[in-house]
């Protein structure tokens, strides 16, 4: 069968590669995953290619492989550098794992290397304001091994002067527009971009996953950012023609990370009217929450939040121990019922905790009607069967802190998993990324409208 109009969309992950051939109406003609093959991940993409019958396709793929894209800042006060990063980090697909403030110190350096970010944000001071923190920092940066590129969105005044600084001592600089314009004024937008930009041309190549350029050519976007785009090309479709469809959320339940994006609907409840073009969306992701890696802070964060019922801690502890002993594990469904049923509680907790957090930085901010539908993604979810979906669900319905934003909610399991791919699709071919998610996710949603 010739591959003529249809699109092979790839999302390289550090454990599994999943493919999703698309056809040019947009129908999902088939899904495929193989193990990642590192240090040649194409290896792995061969085998799905030949698998799905896709080697005369176009191919577009994500990537999170390699511990995906880690974000360090360095800024001048402690509070807006934190917020100033987390607001970039939010839709480029990163993970802030440092955050410095003040003029940076040896210890300070030390900290930073220890990090390992693939990408320093270097920004301070409003444009036009101070410069001096931002060149002392710049300084430090050009004259120690931290080599990893550095996007500069700092105090424009000072921006040609940082910027000789770095490439002075050979590092990679990208300047951008001021992440703190004015005083009190966030504008994360081109940080945003020039962190993807970075992420696609340096970071991508050096995590060791290909030992050519052909991969790094396929690879679009870290995966979270086309998630990002995915859910929020959700919302729109559920917002057309619907009255007041109510926000989507959507939590990813990974073996290492938890991750949450939400988009808010569209349309103005009151009025029923379309208030703006496109979802504010955001992404958070917790380190701490996952089903093998981080299965031990599942437990921690849920006895935190008194989420577990008596007698439960010490078993789910024991049970998260042996996750994280053994990340590649997978229970072996009927035969292993007792661990598929710790599997499931599990991952609800860590939906759970990781949705409250998100709702907190948000601060609720999901409209009127909260969250007209509510995803579920992550192979926990997908191979779970009906009686496993449906605890997951009530204790997500029943959690006190969720209950108000899940009331109008439906709950629909991203079982082909076409988030990523419709992300991927969604910046050139639209019309097949909304194709995509109305056939496995929208009609779910249209019920709870």
């Amino acid at each position: 069968m010739s591959g003529r109009g249809r699109l092979l969309c790839l999302d390289v992950g550090s454990t599994w590669t999943k493919a999703a051939l698309v056809d040019a109406a947009g129908a999902l003609v088939g899904t495929a995953q193989h193990r990642t093959t590192p240090p040649e991940v194409l290896h792995g993409v061969r085998s799905l290619v030949d698998e799905l019958g896709a080697a005369d396709c176009a191919v577009l793929a994500c990537s999170s492989a390699g511990g995906g894209l880690r974000l360090a800042v360095v800024g001048q006060e402690r509070l807006v550098s934190a917020e100033a990063g987390h607001r970039v980090a939010l839709s480029a697909g990163a993970r802030v794992v440092h955050v410095s403030s003040g003029e940076l110190t040896g210890a300070g350096i030390r900290a930073l290397r220890a990090a390992a970010p693939d990408v320093v944000l270097l920004v301070g001071g409003t444009d036009g304001g101070d410069t001096r923190v931002l060149l002392h920092n710049a300084r430090r940066l050009a004259a120690n091994r931290v080599r990893c590129p550095v996007v500069l969105a700092g105090n424009r005044e000072a921006r040609a002067e940082a910027e000789a600084l770095l490439l002075a001592t050979g590092r990679t600089v990208v300047p951008t527009d001021n992440v703190l314009p004015d005083v009190g004024e966030l504008a994360p937008g081109p940080a945003r971009t020039a962190i993807r930009e970075v992420f696609l041309r340096h970071v991508i190549g050096g995590k060791g996953l290909s030992r050519g350029p052909r991969f790094r050519s396929l690879v679009r976007a870290v995966t979270p950012d086309a998630v990002l785009h995915g859910v929020s090309r959700l919302a729109a479709v559920l917002a057309d023609g619907a009255d007041a469809p109510g926000a989507v959320l959507v939590t990813d339940v990974g073996g290492a990370t938890t991750d949450v994006y939400s988009a808010v609907s569209t349309v103005d409840e009151e009025r029923g009217r379309r208030t703006v073009d496109l979802p504010p969306d955001r992404r958070t992701v917790e380190g701490d929450l996952g089903m093998r890696w981080s299965a031990p802070g599942v437990v921690a964060e849920a006895e935190a939040e008194r989420l577990l019922v008596p007698g439960e801690a010490e078993l789910l502890r024991s049970a998260a121990d042996r996750r994280a002993e053994r990340v590649h594990w997978v229970p072996a469904g009927a035969d292993d019922p007792e661990e598929v049923a710790y599997d499931t509680r599990l991952a609800a907790l860590a939906a759970v905790v990781a949705l409250r957090r998100h709702l907190r930085l948000v601060d609720g901010r999901l409209g009127p009607r909260g969250a007209g539908l509510l995803v579920l993604s992550g192979g926990v979810f997908r191979h779970a069967d009906a009686a496993a979906l449906a605890a997951v669900e009530e204790t997500l319905r029943a959690d006190p802190v969720l209950r108000p934003v899940l009331r109008h909610a439906a709950v629909v399991v991203d079982r082909r998993y076409v988030l990523a791919p419709a992300g991927l699709l969604a910046a050139d071919q639209p019309d097949l990324a909304d194709g995509l998610l109305r056939e496995h996710l929208a009609t779910a949603g249209r019920l709870a409208v």
